[in-house]
């Protein structure tokens, strides 16, 4: 069995990228790596599925250790992604899917130019203002700020290799899904079944 493929996948907020992912996810040719932090666990979450809760001591012995991909700190707490999990699955043949954000995104490419980098867009500004309305959980000024915001990470959406547009979950999730297969049809990932084909 060949090697997965690593797959970075970043989105701002409100975009969807958690209903195509749990969607995707249900094909079990891929894998979920899932973040190690150093928060307490919210109401609910539970260890191993939704973050590797870590203390700060065994957090930051494997930063020492060369164990994070990539990792960063917000409100003093650390998240990372941890790198033996993801390498493990790689080499079982597991297509492993990084959902991170674009910090830690540009940290992998550095680390792991090989991996396939896609970013979820929503149709337009406007619908992602629209799906924040909808959810009703936060102020006007709030979702004007995330929209902000949203327009500033966009901006780093040429520096990946995909982009799907969530525009309709079905196909948004078919795109994935074509852009993994077409990924892997290209001549830097096939040169070994070049090879055996010209019999080298």
């Amino acid at each position: 069995m060949g090697k997965g493929l690593l797959i970075v996948v970043s989105a701002p907020s409100g975009c969807g990228k958690g209903t195509i992912l749990s969607e995707v996810l249900k094909n079990d040719s891929f894998f979920y790596s899932v973040s190690a932090t150093t928060r307490a666990p919210r109401e609910g979450e539970v260890n191993g599925v939704n973050y590797h809760f870590l203390t700060k001591e065994k957090f930051e012995e494997l930063i020492a250790s060369d164990g994070m991909l990539e990792y960063a700190q917000y409100c003093g707490n650390y998240y990372g992604t941890p790198r033996k999990a993801v390498f493990d699955k790689l080499e079982e043949g597991k297509d492993v899917i990084l959902e991170i954000e674009v910090q830690g995104a540009m940290k992998i490419k550095e680390r792991c130019p090989e991996a396939m980098f896609v970013f979820i867009l929503p149709p337009s500004l406007g619908t992602l203002k629209e799906r924040l309305l909808k959810r009703g959980t936060e102020t006007m000024e709030v979702i004007e700020k995330r929209v902000g915001e949203a327009a500033r990470e966009i901006e780093a959406a040429y520096k990946y290799d995909y982009v799907i547009v969530n525009d309709d979950l079905q196909t948004a999730v078919d795109d994935f899904i074509t852009a993994v297969k077409a990924e892997k049809m290209t001549v830097k990932r096939s040169e070994k079944t070049i090879d055996g084909v010209l019999g080298k």
